[in-house]
């Protein structure tokens, strides 16, 4: 299982730097409605969600460490890697668009890690049921990256910079996909042990 999770990070990495060079032969620019505020809110977004990763990848390993399953641990180390790379396909995007890489607060993805430390916090160590709350915590913050990412990939076909869109879709795939790998550890056993402590 690991073993393959691996191959799928590698092919991920590697999709993504062949999707970046793609998206530079073809022209990095549409020149389709660059300076209008739809525009401009676009890169706003973006600011916010680079915030969101980038404090995320710090929250992580906080989060491995007060895990109590190894596989929840392999889980959240998976994500740190992962998010490593959206931070970097983000710093491509804002390349390609010819824009100041750069963040800008993100006020969701704050309260959603305040949330997680909450979790922490409230719930013994050692225990299934702080796992159950862990992963609770971790996939509110992948839905909030899904809903974020599938707009932001509407957004880029609209105003034509659909090399950028094909970027940000590979991130969204990958978010959808960390979601479903928590699922499948929340139902695997930790639900269910949880509810017996």
């Amino acid at each position: 299982m690991l073993a393959s999770n691996k191959l799928k990070d590698k092919t991920m990495a590697t999709t993504v730097k062949a999707g970046a060079q793609t998206a530079k032969k073809a022209g990095s620019k549409t020149g389709k409605m660059e300076n209008s505020e739809f525009h401009e809110f676009f890169v706003d977004e973006l600011k916010d969600i680079y915030w969101a990763e980038k404090h995320l990848v710090k929250a992580l390993p906080k989060m491995k460490k007060a895990a109590t399953s190894p596989e929840l641990a392999a889980a959240f180390d998976k994500h740190t890697e992962e998010t490593n790379s959206h931070i970097a396909t983000l710093e491509q995007v804002f390349q390609l668009l010819d824009e100041k890489v750069q963040a800008k607060k993100c006020d969701a993805m704050e309260g959603l890690l305040k949330e997680a430390d909450s979790i922490i916090e409230d719930t013994d160590a050692g225990t299934l049921i702080r796992d159950a709350g862990l992963i609770l915590a971790a996939q509110k913050v992948e839905h909030y990256e899904i809903a974020t990412y599938g707009t932001l990939v509407v957004f880029a076909q609209n105003m034509g910079h659909n090399d950028v869109a094909e970027l940000l879709q590979l991130t969204l795939d990958n978010e959808k996909a960390t979601d479903v790998a928590l699922t499948e550890v929340a139902e695997s056993f930790v639900n269910q042990q949880a509810a017996t402590e």
